[in-house]
């Protein structure tokens, strides 16, 4: 309670009050940041090797049913081993999977498959080797 009658102090946060609350969140800020761009890049390369995985056993299957392999990798689409083409999630397209031919070109044109996305994953080892 005031003594003084003749002054009044408005209600709200004084400047220090402010001050320490925005310096607590922006701690919090900092620490989590840098979690979560590790776990976008974490989890992109988790759909990567899924991605690779599904495609992989798509042209085993089409291998097994036809005797040769795809000759690009819209038939397994047209041909209905996969409803679309994934996109690469490294470089968020789906035009850039290196495609790796047969020994014996009259068996196809698709025998196997990597990503096209520059640089290496979190273990060190490139992206074109997965």
């Amino acid at each position: 309670m005031n003594n003084n009658p003749g002054i009044r102090h408005a209600p709200g946060f004084t400047l220090i009050e402010l001050l320490v609350v925005m310096a607590i969140i922006a701690i919090l800020v900092s620490i989590a940041t840098p979690r979560y761009f590790n776990s976008v890049e974490k989890s992109k390369e988790v759909v990567l090797k899924q991605d690779l995985s599904t495609l992989r056993d798509a042209i085993d299957k089409y291998y097994g049913d036809t005797g040769k392999y795809p000759d690009t990798l819209d038939d397994l689409v047209t041909k209905k081993y996969l409803r679309k083409l994934p996109v690469d999630p490294i470089t968020d397209r789906a035009d850039t999977w290196v495609v790796v031919p047969p020994e014996d070109t009259d068996k196809g044109g698709v025998f196997d498959l990597h990503s096209g996305a520059p640089g290496n994953g979190r273990d060190g080892t490139p992206y074109s080797g997965w």
